[in-house]
C-alpha cells in the first residue's frame, strides 16, 4: 500500500534504494550527501557502513556490484575526487548488479573548500547521470538509475546539490522490489583492467554511449513543456524549479532528468518552437556547451552567472526583466553570525596554545578548519582532506629543519583515517622532523556525528574493533608519540615546546571529546568575579559564551556549558565555576 511522505532529498535518496532491492551501501560522511547513508541505516534489509575514505567506499560498493548486488556509493563533490580513481576503471568494466553513485555538489560552498560540477565527471569517465529535482524525483531516480545500471551494463550516477538533498517535499512511497542476487561468473575479459582488456571494453563503453545517446532522445526523463510561448527555457535539477517559480508558464521549458549524455535532437526541435533560448543551470556551461555545440543559438552565463546558487529574483530579473525581492522582506536587522566552534570545543584549547606559540599551523578539514578565524588565527592552510601532514613535510623540505620546528599539521582523528596515514608515512619514509597533532575528539564533528574507525563502533552503533591511533603511528615509525588534553593549557603549551624542538618526526594525539557528545557531561557555568583584571585575555579563546558590555568581559551563562577552558586560561584565578 502506497503512503505519502515529507522526506530531505537525501531520505529519499535512501528510500529509492530500499525500494530498488539495493542490498550493501558503503560512503564516507560529506555535507550535503551525509544523510542519504545515514537514512539506509533505517532499512534492515541493506548492509551499510562507513568507510575510511570514498576511495574504499566505492571500491566496496564495486565489489558488492560485481559480487552480483545492487550497490550505492554516496559523497559529496570533493569526495567524488577521491573515489575517481576506481570510478573511472568502473565505467570501462561496467556493472553486474546494478551500481549507483551518489554525488551531491554544494553550490554557494555552505560547507566546502570549492565550488565543483560533478558534471564534468560523468562526461569524462563517460557515465551516464540523471539530476533530480525534488524528492519525489530523488525517490524515482534512484530507482531508474539502478534498472538502466542493470540494463545498460553501467554504473550511474546521481547528481544533487545542497538546496535539493536538504530541501524536504512529499515522495509517495512504494514497496521493496526483490532484487535477486545476480549469478557471479568468472570473467577476466570483463572484469580485469589490463590494457589487452580494456581495450576491448573502451569499445563497449563507446557503443553504451551511443545507445545512451538514443534513449536520451525519447525517455521521459527530459520532458519538454509547452506552454505555447515565444521563450524557452532548458535547465535541470534545483535550476528548473528555481525557474518555474520566477517564469511559471509565460515560458517553454525542456526539463533534463539526464544530464549525461544530453539529447541533441530533442534540444534542436525544442528550440525551433522558440523564438529565444535560455540555459540556466548552476555552475558551468555543460547544457550551454552542449547547446551551442549544435549550432543553437542561446542565452547563457552572459545573463547568469558562474558563482554560487541561483535565486527565481535572479531569473526573473535576467528573463523578463523583471525586478523581484531575493527574499522576504524582514524589518528588524539580523545580527551576523560567523561559523565559530561551539562552547566547549576541545579544538579550542590546542589553538589557543598555537597561536600564543606564533607556530606556522598546516590545516585539514574539519571543525578546526574555524582555527583560522579570529581570534584564534592559527591556521595558515587548509586544502583538502589529509593535505595538512603532506603539505608540511612539502613546506618544512622547502625551507629547512629550522623552520620544521615552527610548524605543526592538524589533523582530526576521522581525518587522519580518511587519508593522514600516508602522509604521515612520508614525513618518516623522507627523514622529515615535522610535528603531527592529531586533533581526537572521539567523532566525526563536521558533518554530525558520525561514528569512524576509531571509534570502536559501526555506523549502526555496533562495538567493533577501534583503531588504536598510539599503535598506529607507532607502527608508521613515529617513536615520539605524546597523549595530551588540550585543556590542560599549560602541559600542552610545554609538550608542544618540546615535540616541535625535536630532530625527529614527532605525534601529539590531543585527546577530548567532542562537547556535543552525549557522553560528555559538562555542568554547570563559569562566573566571572570582582578580582577580574579586564586583561581580556579569555576574549582569545573565541568562545560564544564570552563576551564585552560595558567594556567588561562576561560570560553568558545561558551559552556556557561548564567546559572551564577559561577557568585554565586566566592568569588571576578570576574565573570559577558555578552549579553542578
Amino acid at each position: 500500500m502506497e503512503k505519502k511522505e515529507l522526506m530531505l532529498g537525501n531520505a529519499a535518496i535512501a528510500r529509492g534504494a530500499y525500494e530498488a532491492g539495493v542490498r550493501v551501501v558503503s560512503s564516507y560522511p560529506g555535507t550535503p550527501s551525509t544523510e542519504i547513508t545515514e537514512n539506509i541505516v533505517k532499512y534492515d534489509e541493506i548492509y551499510a557502513e562507513w568507510a575510511p575514505n570514498e576511495k574504499v567506499a566505492a571500491e566496496v560498493a564495486i565489489g558488492a556490484a560485481i559480487g552480483g548486488a545492487r550497490a550505492m556509493t554516496c559523497c559529496k563533490h570533493v569526495g567524488l575526487n577521491v573515489m575517481a580513481d576506481p570510478v573511472f576503471t568502473m565505467s570501462y568494466i561496467g556493472a553486474n548488479g546494478g551500481l549507483v553513485i551518489c554525488v551531491a555538489d554544494d553550490p554557494g560552498m555552505h560547507s566546502s573548500q570549492n565550488e565543483q560540477d560533478s558534471r564534468h565527471y560523468a562526461a569524462a569517465s563517460k557515465i551516464m547521470m540523471l539530476e533530480p529535482s525534488d524528492s519525489q524525483e530523488c525517490k524515482e531516480f534512484t530507482r531508474i538509475a539502478f534498472d538502466m545500471s542493470e540494463e545498460y551494463d553501467t554504473p550511474a550516477f546521481i547528481r544533487l546539490s545542497t538546496r535539493v538533498s536538504h530541501s524536504q517535499s512529499i515522495v509517495t512511497c512504494g514497496e521493496r522490489k526483490d532484487a535477486p542476487l545476480k549469478d557471479y561468473i568468472k570473467d577476466p575479459q570483463k572484469y580485469v583492467m589490463m590494457p589487452a582488456m580494456a581495450k576491448k571494453r573502451h569499445v563497449v563503453v563507446e557503443e553504451r554511449i551511443a545507445k545512451l545517446k538514443e534513449f536520451a532522445e525519447t525517455t521521459d526523463l527530459n520532458p519538454i513543456e509547452n506552454n505555447n510561448k515565444k521563450i524557452g527555457v532548458i535547465s535541470a535539477g534545483i535550476a528548473y524549479v528555481y525557474a518555474k517559480e520566477a517564469l511559471g508558464d509565460s515560458v517553454n521549458y525542456l526539463k533534463l532528468g539526464m544530464v549525461y549524455p544530453l539529447p541533441e535532437k530533442k534540444i534542436i526541435e525544442f528550440a525551433k518552437m522558440c523564438d529565444k533560448l535560455y540555459i540556466i543551470e548552476e555552475l558551468d556551461p555543460i547544457i550551454e556547451t552542449h547547446v551551442r555545440a549544435l549550432g543553437v543559438e542561446c542565452v547563457g552565463k552572459e545573463a547568469f552567472s558562474l558563482l554560487g546558487e541561483y535565486t527565481p529574483a535572479m531569473i526573473k530579473k535576467a528573463v523578463l526583466g523583471e525586478k523581484a525581492p531575493e527574499c522576504a522582506e524582514i524589518s528588524e536587522d539580523i545580527p551576523v553570525r560567523p561559523p565559530v566552534m561551539c562552547a566547549g570545543c576541545p579544538h579550542r584549547g590546542t589553538f589557543y596554545v598555537l597561536k600564543k606559540l606564533g607556530l606556522t599551523v598546516s590545516g585539514d578539514i574539519g571543525c578546526y578548519t574555524l582555527g583560522a578565524a579570529a581570534p584564534l588565527a592559527s591556521v595558515d592552510t587548509t586544502i583538502c582532506m589529509g593535505a595538512s601532514v603532506s603539505a608540511a613535510l612539502g613546506m618544512a623540505k622547502a625551507r629547512g629543519d629550522e623552520f620544521a620546528k615552527k610548524l605543526v599539521s592538524v589533523i582530526g582523528d576521522s581525518t587522519f583515517m580518511h587519508s593522514g596515514i600516508t602522509g604521515l608515512i612520508d614525513i618518516v619514509y623522507n627523514k622529515g622532523i615535522n610535528t603531527v597533532i592529531i586533533l581526537d575528539n572521539s567523532i566525526t564533528g563536521m558533518t554530525g556525528h558520525q561514528d569512524n574507525p576509531t571509534t570502536g563502533k559501526t555506523i549502526r552503533g555496533e562495538a567493533t574493533k577501534q583503531v588504536n591511533l598510539i599503535e598506529l603511528c607507532h607502527a608508521c615509525g613515529i617513536d615520539s608519540i605524546v597523549v595530551a588534553d588540550p585543556f590542560d593549557v599549560k602541559n600542552f603549551e610545554k609538550v608542544v615546546k618540546e615535540e616541535v624542538e625535536k630532530d625527529e618526526p614527532s605525534v601529539i594525539i590531543a585527546q577530548r571529546p567532542c562537547a556535543l557528545l552525549k557522553t560528555v557531561k559538562y555542568t554547570g557555568h563559569c562566573k566571572i568575579g570582582d578580582n577580574c583584571r579586564n586583561c581580556k585575555l579569555c576574549m582569545k579563546l573565541g568562545c560564544p559564551a564570552i563576551t564585552i558590555k560595558e567594556g567588561k568581559v562576561v560570560i553568558d551563562e545561558t551559552q556556557c556549558n561548564g567546559c572551564g577552558l577559561c577557568i585554565n586560561v586566566c592568569p588571576f584565578g578570576a574565573i570559577s565555576k558555578e552549579g553542578n
